[in-house]
């Protein structure tokens, strides 16, 4: 029954429609998951592992990545608006020419982050954190 669970989230994760727009991801381990060009509009990965995750050029718009593990995941090219980074971990993350306009990343740590050309237009987030 496992493998036929985790062969059928292969298959989801590999079709050329992309849409998972308001899916709920949460608290799952999502390690080197390949969702790039993906629609994941209003997505909940809260508390989810997406570490070495491949998210470049996905529309995240409004979704909810609360306490997410985002180390050395690339959301480069990605639509971040009004997105929650609340208590987010982003540890080697691929932001370039990313917008994170009107987001929300109270508490969300920022280390050795690519942000080259990304959009922080009136993104709340505590200064001590960056």
């Amino acid at each position: 029954m496992r493998f036929i669970i985790l062969t059928v989230f292969f298959i989801v994760l590999t079709l050329p429609s992309r849409s998972f727009a308001a899916l709920d991801y949460g608290k799952q381990s999502l390690l080197g998951a390949d969702f790039s060009g993906s629609n994941l509009n209003g997505a909940t990965f809260y508390l989810t592992d997406l570490q070495d995750a491949n998210l470049s050029g996905c529309d995240l718009q409004n979704a909810t990545l609360y306490g997410a593990k985002l180390k050395n995941t690339n959301l480069s090219n990605s639509n971040l608006r009004e997105v929650t980074l609340d208590s987010a971990v982003l540890d080697g993350t691929d932001l370039s020419n990313t917008n994170l306009e009107d987001s929300f990343a109270y508490s969300t740590q920022f280390e050795n982050v690519t942000i080259q050309g990304a959009d922080f237009t009136n993104v709340f987030f505590a200064k001590r954190y960056c």
